[in-house]
């Protein structure tokens, strides 16, 4: 296993439309494998292949809390959904901020297995929210897209300075 690179907004490569898993093999699985451990040691509760620049629809979740509950889609798409919930989202790619989102408070995901199984799944509460942000970003979206204009700059303004400020310490 590997920890891998997260890449942080605004990298245009976030932006980036995933494209279907043609076959669940050896590398898929290793990578779901790479991609849990870079979310546990971030630490998170999920990671879209994406945020690693690996343009491939595929996501971990754990929203755990203890590492027991771990979830690998694969090619994941939303058959049903309903009711609301607003939940204060955080992102890897986007340390060290939380605004609220609002989204499905139920889905229904139909999805590949890790040994390339087609399965369905129900989510709610924060399981759904995180499928959801994850899912999110294998379209290209990140969770500041749905703040303002304004806001989403100032985001961005902060965390390009902060690595400005890294960049000169290291």
């Amino acid at each position: 296993m590997a920890k891998l690179k997260i890449l942080e907004f605004p990298d245009p490569r976030l932006r980036t439309r995933a494209t279907p898993v043609a076959e669940v093999d050896a590398r898929i699985r290793t990578l779901i494998d790479d991609l849990f451990e870079t979310m546990y040691a971030a630490p998170g509760i999920g990671l879209a292949a994406t945020q690693v620049d690996v343009h491939e629809r595929l996501l971990v979740a754990d929203v755990s809390g203890d590492q027991t509950e771990p979830h690998a889609l694969i090619n994941p798409v939303i058959v049903e959904k309903d009711g609301v919930t607003v939940t204060d989202e955080g992102c890897l790619s986007v340390p060290g901020y939380f605004e609220p989102v609002e989204r499905a408070g139920h889905i229904r995901v139909r999805h590949l297995n890790r040994d390339g199984e087609e399965v369905e799944m129900e989510a709610e509460g924060l399981l759904a929210v995180c499928i959801q942000h994850e899912m999110d970003h294998l379209d290209g979206k990140l969770f500041v897209d749905y703040l303002s204009e304004a806001k989403r700059g100032r985001i961005r303004k902060r965390l390009e300075k902060e690595r400005r400020q890294q960049a000169q310490v290291a």
